[in-house]
């Protein structure tokens, strides 16, 4: 059947293809695949250290191989025990034991037992190739990249080369036809041994991982050392005790898996353990746990200069793909999401899955600001290519929110929470990445302590309301005017209503606010209405106050109790209301437009309305966005909008109001385009009640007139 196309909405971006086996295939559920086999840059840090290193080993592995004779090499090859201990060291390859503080260094093989064996009792050359032998095996095996195969053929070449050496510093240097057996006095020998073989191998790896994930060598070894210290102790404390049973009986030598199969399974189980404590089980990703692990260490080594940054991601209505594909669909979108963010950061930082489609990226250390909108602007880029599942292509989008330490927080908790404030403004905004800022939280300091002045306000009567007109454009004729909050703070002097409101309409004040204002221009108008001065008065509210249904019980209990007719009053909400869809099956504006209270659609044009949307709602006037309006000299596109808009509204019979009226030359303009009435400076200034109620007798009395298809300035003074 034809494949078709989804677009989540608003967000959320999935692998390039889960069907094809390519990047984001379904074989990515689960644990993310291991970035180290990604080939590092040629001429990097990484690059160099294991170019040195892989040539350097593989110089030595050489050189073994050339000491070690044919005629040797044959003679052993001919033996059973040869076979058998190659068969062991490449299957101690292939099942590294592992606990959880040495995943980082992926482990300890269990083959370093009869590597080390065969060292001690036949050489260096024979240990070294059956172990290089052995990890060509496992590479194959777990399709690692030819990169790390090399290298670890070369960094265990040269632990054996670092043992042969320490042994032979005690006269000990054993060939294949002369064969070594430990007695109870090379103990020292031994150890000596083992403790060279343990700290030329782990520093060699601790020091690739160091590169690779731009952490300090030192905080690497300190952070695996112990677990893998302890396994070393036990596998190399074991070996000669396998070297004295090859001497005496080889046939005994398999017994030893035994002991080794008991500490491996035991080991395992550990690490399920601690991998379920610590890992999502869907996604295979961290989990909260691990990702506060990682960020203590990151912040507690976090040098002078660095910072520590903290990415939350939200995948954007990902609940709608649950609701109309089902939970395994969203399931395996989440697992390529997964997927494809682990490929995306850079070696080193860790993602996890805080829950739902929220994700967290820890960026452990990070030059600046800018750094980190790169490796976000990263993240979303890999999100937002296309991926077919079940017959269906998903285009999905994220937003994400930035912190940083120590610019922004301190510690965990208030990175993940300020990461969050910058994502939700990422997400209201749909700009895909923002920064935290201080004076958009509305958990800051500064903002709660706003808030509570605001509280104070309302209730002293700092909060009073503008009266802005709007004018007709063909006789100057007043329309109305438009009541607009202002507040003076008895300490911070004026504030902007684009600093409170908002913080009002994310807290429990908004509702008082709005039942405020509509208080204070209700006894407004009754004031004008009594005197004769007939001026429709719009407030401006919120969405959600359009929605409260004690809106119309406050608006017919004013209107009653100071008698004034329902056209004394209008609303204006802006024209996000006409995305949701509870707008159109509210019984509140049901109930408005039975007391017969007119509603306003302000800044119209700078959302995404729909003709049969705008239709559906009982608007009686239309607002254009000053933002379009002010430049209509400057930008033939802002006319068209403009002149469309002006139609538009004409044609459903609806008055339409263009605000940002600047100029006389605007007004000329929207005038010839049809516009009804004007609003702005140009026109009229916001006043306080007292001039307000002066300009308005002023305009309304009969000696006050324009010339038809003339507009003057009407402002006071004017």
């Amino acid at each position: 059947m034809p494949s078709s196309r989804i677009r989540v909405p608003a967000g959320i971006s999935l692998p390039a293809s889960s069907s094809s086996g390519g990047r984001g295939s379904s074989s990515t559920a689960g644990y993310p695949a291991d970035t180290r086999d990604t080939g590092p840059r040629p001429g990097s840090p990484l690059w160099s250290y294991l170019a040195g290193v892989t040539a350097i080993g593989c110089t030595a592995l050489v050189v073994a191989q050339v000491r070690l004779g044919l005629d040797e090499l044959v003679q052993i090859g001919g033996t059973p025990l040869f076979w058998m201990l190659a068969v062991l060291v490449v299957l101690g390859e292939l099942r590294p034991v592992m606990v959880s503080s040495s995943t980082l260094v992926g482990g300890t093989p269990t083959s370093t037992m009869f590597t080390f064996a065969v060292l001690m009792h036949y050489g260096l050359p024979t240990a070294a190739l059956l172990q290089a032998v052995a990890v060509i095996v496992s590479g194959l095996v777990n399709r690692r990249a030819w990169h790390r195969v090399a290298f670890n053929i070369a960094q265990v070449t040269l632990a054996c080369t670092a043992a042969a050496v320490m042994l032979g510093l005690f006269g000990v240097r054993p060939t294949p036809l002369l064969a070594w057996t430990p007695r109870g006095g090379d103990i020292p020998a031994i150890v000596a041994a083992g403790l060279a073989y343990f700290a030329v191998r782990a520093f060699l790896v601790s020091a690739a991982v160091a590169l690779h994930e731009r952490r300090p060598v030192l905080r690497v070894i300190r952070t695996s050392i112990g677990p893998q210290a302890l396994v070393y102790g036990a596998l190399l404390g074991l070996a000669p005790l396998v070297v004295v049973v090859m001497s005496h009986s080889p046939a005994l030598v398999p017994l030893f898996v035994a002991p080794l199969a008991a500490v491996y399974f035991t080991a395992t189980m550990s690490m399920r353990r601690d991998h379920q404590a610590m890992h999502d089980g869907l996604t295979g990703l961290p989990n909260r746990k691990m990702l506060i692990l990682r960020t203590e260490e990151a912040l507690a080594e976090a040098r002078e200069r660095e910072r520590v940054g903290l990415l939350l991601l939200d995948l954007d209505r990902f609940k709608e793909v649950n609701d109309t594909l089902g939970h395994p669909v969203g399931d395996r979108l989440l697992q390529i999401v997964a997927h494809r963010l682990t490929h995306s950061v850079r070696p080193g930082d860790v993602v996890a899955r805080l829950g739902g489609d929220e994700f967290a990226v820890l960026l452990p250390s990070i030059r600046d600001a800018h750094a980190a909108k790169e490796v976000a602007s990263r993240l979303r880029v890999a999100l937002t290519e296309p991926v077919r599942l079940e017959g269906m292509t998903f285009d999905l989008d994220a937003s994400i929110g930035i912190a940083l330490f120590p610019d922004d927080a301190p510690d965990f908790e208030l990175l993940l929470q300020r990461s969050d404030v910058a994502m939700y403004l990422a997400k209201e905004g749909r700009t895909g990445v923002e920064f935290y800022l201080a004076d958009k939280d509305r958990n800051s300091p500064e903002r709660l302590s706003l808030l509570g002045d605001l509280r104070r306000a309302i209730d002293t009567g700092e909060l009073e309301l503008h009266y802005q007109p709007k004018v007709s454009l063909d006789d100057g004729h007043v329309e109305g005017v438009e009541a607009l909050l202002r507040w003076w703070h008895p300490v911070r002097g004026p504030i902007s209503p684009a600093e409170f409101v908002p913080l009002a309409e994310q807290s429990y004040l908004m509702r008082e606010l709005t039942k405020h204002v509509i208080d204070q221009a209700l006894g407004q108008a009754a004031v004008w209405w009594h005197a004769g001065v007939h001026v429709p008065i719009s407030v401006n509210v919120s969405a959600r106050d359009l929605l409260d249904s004690g809106l119309p019980d406050q608006l017919e209990a004013g209107l009653e109790r100071l008698d004034l007719p329902a056209e004394a009053i209008r609303l204006e909400v802006t024209e996000r209301i006409l995305m949701t869809d509870q707008a159109y099956t509210a019984d509140t504006i049901r109930t408005l437009a039975g007391l017969g209270v007119q509603l306003a659609l302000d800044d119209f044009g700078t959302g995404y309305s729909s003709l049969v949307r705008l239709q559906r709602l009982p608007v009686s006037e239309v607002k254009i966005d000053g933002s379009f309006v002010r430049r209509l000299g400057e930008s033939p596109d802002d006319e068209r909008i403009v002149r469309s808009i002006i139609d538009l509204v004409r044609s459903l019979g609806l008055r339409s109001v263009a605000e940002g009226v600047e100029s006389g030359d605007i007004a000329a303009r929207l005038r010839d385009m049809g516009c009804h009435a004007g609003q702005g400076w140009w026109l009229a200034e916001p006043m306080p009640a007292d001039e307000a109620t002066v300009w308005l007798r002023a305009r309304l009395s009969p000696a006050f007139t324009t010339r038809p298809r003339d507009v003057v300035r009407l402002a006071p003074g004017g």
